[in-house]
Protein backbone atom coordinates (compact mmCIF):
# COMPACT_ATOMS: atom_id res chain seq x y z
CA UNK A 1 0.00 0.00 0.00
CA UNK A 2 2.36 2.36 0.26
CA UNK A 3 4.35 1.94 -2.52
CA UNK A 4 1.22 2.24 -4.74
CA UNK A 5 0.55 5.90 -2.26
CA UNK A 6 3.83 6.74 -3.54
CA UNK A 7 3.19 6.26 -7.13
CA UNK A 8 0.21 8.04 -6.99
CA UNK A 9 1.36 10.92 -5.10
CA UNK A 10 4.19 11.55 -7.89
CA UNK A 11 1.82 10.94 -10.29
CA UNK A 12 -0.26 13.41 -8.55
CA UNK A 13 2.47 16.04 -8.76
CA UNK A 14 2.59 15.71 -12.24
CA UNK A 15 -1.37 16.23 -13.40
CA UNK A 16 -1.12 19.10 -11.26
CA UNK A 17 1.65 20.74 -13.11
CA UNK A 18 -0.28 19.33 -16.59
CA UNK A 19 -3.49 20.80 -15.41
CA UNK A 20 -1.20 24.65 -14.81
CA UNK A 21 0.15 24.59 -18.01
CA UNK A 22 -2.76 23.54 -19.54
CA UNK A 23 -4.59 26.22 -17.84
CA UNK A 24 -1.95 28.91 -19.45
CA UNK A 25 -2.43 27.92 -22.59
CA UNK A 26 -6.69 27.57 -22.64
CA UNK A 27 -6.35 30.89 -20.30
CA UNK A 28 -3.92 32.27 -23.14
CA UNK A 29 -6.36 31.87 -25.84
CA UNK A 30 -9.74 31.91 -24.69
CA UNK A 31 -9.45 34.39 -21.95
CA UNK A 32 -9.83 34.14 -18.08
CA UNK A 33 -13.75 34.86 -18.29
CA UNK A 34 -14.74 32.32 -20.76
CA UNK A 35 -12.37 29.87 -20.06
CA UNK A 36 -14.31 27.09 -18.48
CA UNK A 37 -12.68 24.37 -15.65
CA UNK A 38 -13.98 21.37 -18.57
CA UNK A 39 -12.28 23.15 -21.38
CA UNK A 40 -8.83 23.03 -18.94
CA UNK A 41 -9.27 19.79 -18.07
CA UNK A 42 -10.23 18.47 -21.18
CA UNK A 43 -6.57 19.95 -22.37
CA UNK A 44 -4.83 18.51 -19.92
CA UNK A 45 -6.50 14.63 -19.92
CA UNK A 46 -7.94 15.21 -16.78
CA UNK A 47 -11.48 14.88 -15.00
CA UNK A 48 -13.21 18.98 -14.11
CA UNK A 49 -12.86 17.28 -10.40
CA UNK A 50 -9.27 16.62 -10.51
CA UNK A 51 -8.46 20.17 -11.55
CA UNK A 52 -11.05 20.97 -8.44
CA UNK A 53 -8.77 18.74 -5.91
CA UNK A 54 -6.00 20.50 -7.28
CA UNK A 55 -6.79 23.83 -7.47
CA UNK A 56 -10.05 24.35 -5.51
CA UNK A 57 -11.08 26.71 -7.74
CA UNK A 58 -10.67 28.19 -11.03
CA UNK A 59 -9.83 31.90 -9.40
CA UNK A 60 -7.41 29.39 -7.49
CA UNK A 61 -5.75 27.85 -10.51
CA UNK A 62 -5.57 31.24 -12.03
CA UNK A 63 -3.44 32.51 -9.06
CA UNK A 64 -1.42 29.62 -9.75
CA UNK A 65 -0.91 30.30 -13.29
CA UNK A 66 0.01 34.40 -12.53
CA UNK A 67 2.82 33.73 -10.28
CA UNK A 68 4.47 30.68 -12.65
CA UNK A 69 4.10 32.45 -15.79
CA UNK A 70 5.68 35.77 -14.41
CA UNK A 71 8.18 34.18 -11.99
CA UNK A 72 9.46 31.69 -14.91
CA UNK A 73 9.72 34.99 -17.46
CA UNK A 74 11.83 37.12 -15.23
CA UNK A 75 14.15 34.62 -14.53
CA UNK A 76 14.83 34.07 -18.34
CA UNK A 77 15.55 37.69 -18.19
CA UNK A 78 18.37 37.62 -16.20
CA UNK A 79 20.30 34.91 -18.22
CA UNK A 80 22.29 37.23 -20.49
CA UNK A 81 23.38 39.58 -17.58
CA UNK A 82 24.63 36.49 -15.62
CA UNK A 83 26.41 35.37 -18.35
CA UNK A 84 27.62 37.77 -20.70
CA UNK A 85 29.46 35.59 -23.22
CA UNK A 86 28.52 34.15 -26.48
CA UNK A 87 27.57 31.44 -25.15
CA UNK A 88 25.14 32.63 -22.35
CA UNK A 89 23.15 34.69 -25.78
CA UNK A 90 23.16 31.57 -27.53
CA UNK A 91 21.19 29.91 -24.88
CA UNK A 92 18.68 33.21 -24.50
CA UNK A 93 18.27 32.89 -28.22
CA UNK A 94 17.61 29.31 -28.13
CA UNK A 95 14.66 29.55 -25.55
CA UNK A 96 13.08 31.93 -27.86
CA UNK A 97 9.65 30.45 -28.49
CA UNK A 98 9.83 27.76 -25.88
CA UNK A 99 7.06 29.76 -23.68
CA UNK A 100 4.73 30.78 -26.23
CA UNK A 101 1.96 29.99 -24.55
CA UNK A 102 3.29 31.58 -21.27
CA UNK A 103 3.90 35.16 -23.51
CA UNK A 104 0.64 34.57 -24.76
CA UNK A 105 -1.11 34.49 -21.35
CA UNK A 106 1.41 37.59 -20.26
CA UNK A 107 -0.14 39.23 -22.92
CA UNK A 108 -3.78 38.97 -21.39
CA UNK A 109 -2.47 40.07 -17.95
CA UNK A 110 -1.12 43.09 -18.98
CA UNK A 111 -4.10 43.76 -20.68
CA UNK A 112 -6.36 43.00 -18.02
CA UNK A 113 -7.57 46.46 -16.50
CA UNK A 114 -7.97 45.39 -13.13
CA UNK A 115 -5.58 44.67 -9.69
CA UNK A 116 -4.00 41.58 -11.98
CA UNK A 117 -2.93 43.58 -14.80
CA UNK A 118 -1.38 45.99 -12.52
CA UNK A 119 -0.15 43.27 -10.38
CA UNK A 120 1.91 41.96 -13.39
CA UNK A 121 3.07 44.97 -14.42
CA UNK A 122 4.66 46.28 -11.35
CA UNK A 123 6.30 42.77 -10.85
CA UNK A 124 8.24 43.59 -14.22
CA UNK A 125 9.00 47.12 -13.30
CA UNK A 126 10.46 46.03 -9.74
CA UNK A 127 12.64 43.42 -11.77
CA UNK A 128 13.60 46.04 -13.69
CA UNK A 129 14.82 47.97 -11.12
CA UNK A 130 16.98 45.32 -9.55
CA UNK A 131 18.48 44.30 -12.90
CA UNK A 132 19.53 48.21 -13.60
CA UNK A 133 21.26 47.94 -9.66
CA UNK A 134 22.79 44.75 -10.69
CA UNK A 135 24.27 45.84 -14.27
CA UNK A 136 25.48 49.25 -12.39
CA UNK A 137 26.79 46.74 -9.72
CA UNK A 138 28.78 44.81 -12.43
CA UNK A 139 29.64 47.26 -15.51
CA UNK A 140 30.02 50.72 -15.52
CA UNK A 141 27.04 52.48 -16.54
CA UNK A 142 26.09 55.97 -17.64
CA UNK A 143 24.70 58.46 -14.92
CA UNK A 144 20.74 58.49 -14.73
CA UNK A 145 19.27 61.27 -14.29
CA UNK A 146 15.99 59.79 -13.01
CA UNK A 147 16.34 56.30 -12.39
CA UNK A 148 12.76 55.83 -11.63
CA UNK A 149 11.70 56.73 -14.88
CA UNK A 150 14.65 55.05 -16.43
CA UNK A 151 13.23 52.00 -15.70
CA UNK A 152 9.55 52.24 -16.79
CA UNK A 153 10.67 53.46 -19.37
CA UNK A 154 12.77 50.43 -20.04
CA UNK A 155 9.93 48.03 -18.45
CA UNK A 156 7.94 49.51 -21.58
CA UNK A 157 9.96 48.91 -24.28
CA UNK A 158 10.42 45.04 -22.93
CA UNK A 159 6.86 44.69 -22.85
CA UNK A 160 6.51 46.08 -26.40
CA UNK A 161 7.24 43.28 -28.28
CA UNK A 162 4.18 41.52 -26.61
CA UNK A 163 1.25 43.97 -26.99
CA UNK A 164 2.44 44.95 -30.59
CA UNK A 165 3.17 41.70 -31.67
CA UNK A 166 1.17 41.73 -34.88
CA UNK A 167 2.06 45.32 -35.47
CA UNK A 168 6.20 44.78 -35.69
CA UNK A 169 5.79 41.09 -37.06
CA UNK A 170 3.78 43.08 -40.21
CA UNK A 171 6.84 44.95 -40.80
CA UNK A 172 9.51 43.01 -39.80
CA UNK A 173 8.38 40.39 -41.60
CA UNK A 174 8.80 37.66 -38.81
CA UNK A 175 7.52 37.45 -35.14
CA UNK A 176 9.29 39.43 -32.94
CA UNK A 177 9.05 36.72 -30.58
CA UNK A 178 10.20 33.79 -32.64
CA UNK A 179 13.97 33.14 -32.53
CA UNK A 180 14.59 34.10 -35.92
CA UNK A 181 12.51 37.85 -35.08
CA UNK A 182 14.64 37.58 -31.63
CA UNK A 183 18.21 37.07 -33.86
CA UNK A 184 17.30 40.11 -36.17
CA UNK A 185 16.31 42.61 -33.04
CA UNK A 186 19.15 41.70 -30.70
CA UNK A 187 22.48 43.66 -31.88
CA UNK A 188 19.87 46.59 -32.75
CA UNK A 189 18.66 46.55 -29.48
CA UNK A 190 21.88 45.92 -27.81
CA UNK A 191 23.23 49.03 -30.07
CA UNK A 192 20.94 51.26 -28.42
CA UNK A 193 21.48 50.87 -24.86
CA UNK A 194 25.55 50.22 -25.54
CA UNK A 195 26.02 52.86 -28.03
CA UNK A 196 23.19 55.17 -28.05
CA UNK A 197 21.75 57.17 -30.75
CA UNK A 198 22.82 60.45 -31.22
CA UNK A 199 26.79 61.04 -31.78
CA UNK A 200 26.42 64.65 -29.90
CA UNK A 201 24.68 65.75 -27.17
CA UNK A 202 23.26 68.62 -28.92
CA UNK A 203 19.66 67.68 -27.97
CA UNK A 204 20.04 66.13 -24.80
CA UNK A 205 21.95 69.70 -23.87
CA UNK A 206 18.91 71.59 -25.09
CA UNK A 207 16.43 69.54 -23.30
CA UNK A 208 18.52 70.09 -20.02
CA UNK A 209 18.15 73.64 -20.51
CA UNK A 210 14.48 73.56 -21.33
CA UNK A 211 13.69 71.74 -18.44
CA UNK A 212 15.78 73.94 -16.20
CA UNK A 213 13.36 76.38 -17.22
CA UNK A 214 10.27 77.30 -14.86
CA UNK A 215 6.78 75.61 -16.59
CA UNK A 216 4.10 76.78 -17.97
CA UNK A 217 3.94 80.14 -20.66
CA UNK A 218 6.49 82.19 -20.81
CA UNK A 219 5.88 86.20 -20.78
CA UNK A 220 9.14 87.65 -21.95
CA UNK A 221 8.95 89.75 -24.14
CA UNK A 222 10.58 88.41 -27.64
CA UNK A 223 9.42 84.89 -26.84
CA UNK A 224 6.40 85.67 -29.36
CA UNK A 225 5.71 85.84 -33.11
CA UNK A 226 9.35 87.55 -34.63
CA UNK A 227 7.27 89.41 -36.96
CA UNK A 228 4.89 90.95 -34.29
CA UNK A 229 5.14 94.39 -33.49
CA UNK A 230 6.12 94.40 -30.09
CA UNK A 231 4.49 97.63 -29.71
CA UNK A 232 1.19 97.74 -31.57
CA UNK A 233 0.07 100.94 -32.89
CA UNK A 234 -3.12 101.26 -30.16
CA UNK A 235 -0.31 101.21 -27.31
CA UNK A 236 1.25 104.15 -29.21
Amino acid sequence: MLNVRSVRDAGDLTMRARIRDAAIEVFAEAGFDRATVRQIAAHAGASPALVLHHYGSKAGLREECDEHVVSTLLADRTIAIDDPTAQGIDAVLAGVGVHAGRLGYLVRLLADPGDAGRRVFDAFLEHTRKMLRDVGDKWQTQTMSDPEATALLLTAYGLAPLLLQGQIARVLGVDPLGPEGARRLALPGLELFTHGLFQDDSLLTAAKEALARPAGPRSDKGDGDPNQDPDPPAAR
